[in-house]
């Protein structure tokens, strides 16, 4: 089967610089790589092509001997047949730290520092619905890892220091060959700390932490809503060996409230008021959020249902100084217990009532008239 154009391979033309060249055999290796691709010949057979194309053209000789003669150019020496021919060392960490980290070991703190970061912790926290509207400090309490005091956090014992990992000299990672590539790993022994501990301190049996409670004050921001997340940065669990602490994230839970329903920043409730107010009219009070009162004018003939909007009455827009609406919606209630003259005024405005005082329902009988007549 005849060989594809190297440049095909690669998805790159004939003027593409060694920067590009390189970025377009990274993305195709970390697509195609076997780790990724267990038991899969065909994506192996992929990897093995780009890492041949880009052996020949990222060579400044092989890739003018190529350009000259394609493939011809090889067909004898065989310098662009398989594995990572053309490759330099420095090119062969930088593309494949994706995958196994550094090979010559220049980032090794930085991996164990990785490796030795503390858990990260979450706590739910409970608020009102006022409280989200105003904000709020509080003290929280958890249990969580902190650094052992008798040995600074290193797990050694009170006068002794850790000691290089014999197994893998320091780097914190091993070596493998695996076929066709070589493989770098954490190292087993030293879970890629580059350290042993030979002398582990008695409080924290050489994990260089131990349990405690926590207590800390917490900030809740004025407008925070229902599954709010709040990441406090190094407030988790404490790392090992020197590791940076992990994070503590706080999850909201704003309660239901009484009177108002929450849509993001606006508040909704309703307000029940008499039949003679929704037909007189009437000025009424409704309660806020903030605690205080706002004065609605309810015009005559108000239908059940109406909704009046007070602006800026709603919640806060968190980290602004705006905010979300209040919608009032009316319910008109039905008297369910009527005395004698209470009775008599309503059979008397009955009998005086006309079709010009309720549109809505002689509007809905001619329909019905309509509707029976054919």
């Amino acid at each position: 089967m005849a060989k594809r154009d190297y440049y095909e391979v690669l998805g790159v033309n004939k003027n593409a610089s060694p920067e590009e060249l390189k970025s377009a055999y990274r993305k195709l290796a970390v697509k195609y790589h076997p780790d990724k691709n267990p038991n899969n010949k065909s994506a192996e057979d992929k990897f093995k092509e780009a890492s041949e194309a880009y052996g020949v053209l990222s060579d400044k000789s092989k890739k003018e001997n190529y350009d000259n003669f394609g493939h011809a150019a090889f067909e004898n020496s065989g310098g662009g047949q398989g594995g990572f021919g053309g490759f330099s060392g420095a090119d062969f960490s930088d593309i494949f730290e994706d995958f196994f980290g550094d090979f010559g070991g220049g980032r090794s703190s930085r991996n164990r520092s990785s490796n030795n970061r503390g858990s990260d912790l979450r706590y739910d926290l409970s608020i009102s619905l006022e409280e989200a509207y105003e904000g709020k400090k509080q003290n929280i309490q958890f249990s969580t890892s902190e650094k052992c005091n008798s040995c600074k956090g290193n797990g050694s014992k009170p006068g002794s220091s850790p000691s290089r990992c014999s197994y893998c000299g320091g780097n914190g990672r091993v070596r493998s060959n695996q076929g066709f590539f070589t493989v770098q790993q954490t190292c087993p022994q030293c879970a890629g700390n580059g350290e042993e501990i030979t002398d582990p301190c008695s409080d924290c049996n050489g994990q260089g932490n131990t349990r405690a409670s926590k207590k800390i004050a917490v900030s809740i921001p004025k407008g925070v809503d229902d599954g709010t997340r709040i990441r406090l940065a190094g407030k988790g669990e404490a790392g090992t060996r020197g590791g940076a602490s992990g994070d503590l994230y706080l999850f909201i839970n704003v309660k239901s409230h009484e009177l108002f329903k929450r849509s993001e920043v606006n508040l909704f409730f309703e307000f029940p008021i008499s039949i003679t107010d929704a037909a007189l009219g009437a000025t009424i009070e409704i309660p806020t959020i903030d605690g205080k009162k706002a004065k609605i004018k309810i015009p005559e003939g108000t239908q059940d249902g109406k909704q009046f909007r007070l602006k800026g009455k709603g919640m806060p827009f968190m980290r602004r100084g705006d905010f979300g609406d209040l919608y009032v919606e009316i319910k008109t209630e039905v008297p369910i217990y009527l005395n004698k003259e209470q009775r008599n005024l309503l059979e008397k405005f009955r009998e005086i009532e006309n079709e010009k005082s309720n549109p809505g329902i002689k509007k809905f009988f001619q329909k019905a008239k309509d509707f029976w007549k054919n």
